[in-house]
């Protein structure tokens, strides 16, 4: 591993960390603990950045919306003086109160009481994909099960039609790699993502969803006067990009910890009851996104650093859900943790919309899953899928054994 060399200028720690770089996306967590430990707030000097990697200064900058904002973007790119790439989310990069009338949309329409209709169905398909793979004995734990289970329950959920859901995860990484630099992963995914893209603007369409799924949620709420049409589509947009990487990314990571670590399974295994509090185990400790940014509305102290106003700051939530000062054991996965007030959804206002669906897919897979299955065991090394935002894997060989 390189070493995260920092020299201090103006009470700052500075360094040329590059957190985009392929051997940190690897293995992010030896460079965060260098990061912590070089201060509460380092400036990455190839990017211009404040850096956060410690728990109590991430959770104090993304609680206050309105000292650190999101519609600059949530990403490097500052939109007060960049022109976005694409047309910043009206949810996602919005700030109060533009953002209270959308946000106030989209919880309602995945709201517990609106998403708990889909339990059943959710069981029902969760059921069938375990059998399936218990079938095929060698199967890949990112492809056939981390992506197949979100692709069918949720997709249907929303309203998609069923042809054409290929495009769904290009779209997404388009979108997240796009929060980081305009490197070339980001300029190569762009590239190829045209018919993505078209697909994606086609079947957000009220026409081309299904009545009663939670697209047509949205438009329903266009009708009342909430929002306009527009805004309906665009909401839409949001979901399948904000509610369905994330998911597969935090279950590929589910089934990789598993079989690293059998002992925490067999803990599963016994009480499939747990399967909700796994989760957010795995949020905690292997955290689908890797870091995302706010920008300053005004001059700022943060731990004692003096900050101008417009000025982008990278959080890093892999580190805080790591931080020895919030965690005890925190490089240890256990499942038996309880691991409230990990930000792995994000905090505040512009937390995770979508964080109700993701645990109750995480949950019912979860716990379906330990109640057939003895074991997970992988067969090989597993591929990473390499985005500037999220971390997850595109192959993962594995086996299971059946009860």
């Amino acid at each position: 591993m390189v070493s995260l060399a920092t020299f201090t200028k103006d009470t700052v720690p500075v360094t040329d960390f590059d957190p985009y770089a392929e051997e940190v996306l690897i293995d992010p967590y030896p460079y965060y603990e260098q990061l912590r430990e070089a201060g509460p707030v380092v400036l990455l000097e190839r990017y211009g950045a404040y850096a956060l990697g410690r728990h109590d200064e991430v959770h104090a900058v993304l609680s206050d919306a309105h000292t650190f904002c999101s519609g600059a973007g949530v990403g490097l790119t500052n939109f007060n003086t960049e022109k976005p790439w694409r047309k910043p989310s009206i949810i996602l990069e919005a700030d109060p109160p533009h953002h209270a009338r959308t946000r106030k949309v989209v919880a309602r329409v995945l709201s517990p009481a609106s998403i708990g209709r889909l339990r059943e169905t959710f069981e029902a398909e969760a059921d069938a994909l375990v059998d399936k793979i218990i079938q095929m004995g060698h199967f890949d734990a990112a492809k056939d099960f981390s992506e197949a289970y979100p692709l069918k329950v949720f997709a249907d959920a929303v309203g998609l039609p069923a042809e054409g859901r290929e495009n769904l995860l290009p779209y997404g990484d388009m979108v997240f790699n796009g929060f980081g630099p305009m490197n070339e992963r980001f300029t190569s995914r762009l590239a190829k993502a045209e018919e993505s893209v078209k697909w994606i603007n086609n079947v957000c369409q009220r026409e081309n969803l299904t009545p009663n799924g939670l697209g047509s949620d949205l438009y329903k709420a266009a009708d009342a006067g909430e929002i306009t049409h527009e805004e309906a589509g665009m909401l839409v947009r949001t979901l399948l990009s904000a509610g369905l990487d994330t998911t597969v990314f935090t279950l590929c990571n589910a089934m990789l910890c598993f079989a690293k670590y059998p002992d925490q399974y067999e803990v599963l295994r016994e009480n499939p009851q747990l399967a909700r509090q796994a989760i957010e185990e795995v949020i905690r400790f292997e955290p689908t996104f890797h870091s995302f940014y706010r920008t300053t509305t005004k001059p700022v102290e943060v731990a004692g650093i003096e900050m101008d106003a417009n000025q982008k700051i990278c959080v890093f939530v892999g580190s805080a859900n790591r931080d020895p000062r919030r965690w005890t054991d925190p490089d240890k996965f256990d499942v038996s943790r309880k691991a409230t007030g990990h930000i792995g959804f994000g905090t505040g206002i512009h937390g995770c919309a979508g964080q109700m669906m993701a645990r109750l897919e995480g949950d019912i897979l979860l716990r379906a899953f330990a109640k057939k299955v003895r074991s997970i065991e992988l067969m090989g090394e597993p591929v990473r899928h390499y985005n500037n935002t999220v971390r997850g894997f595109k192959q993962i060989p594995a086996r299971v054994v059946a009860l």
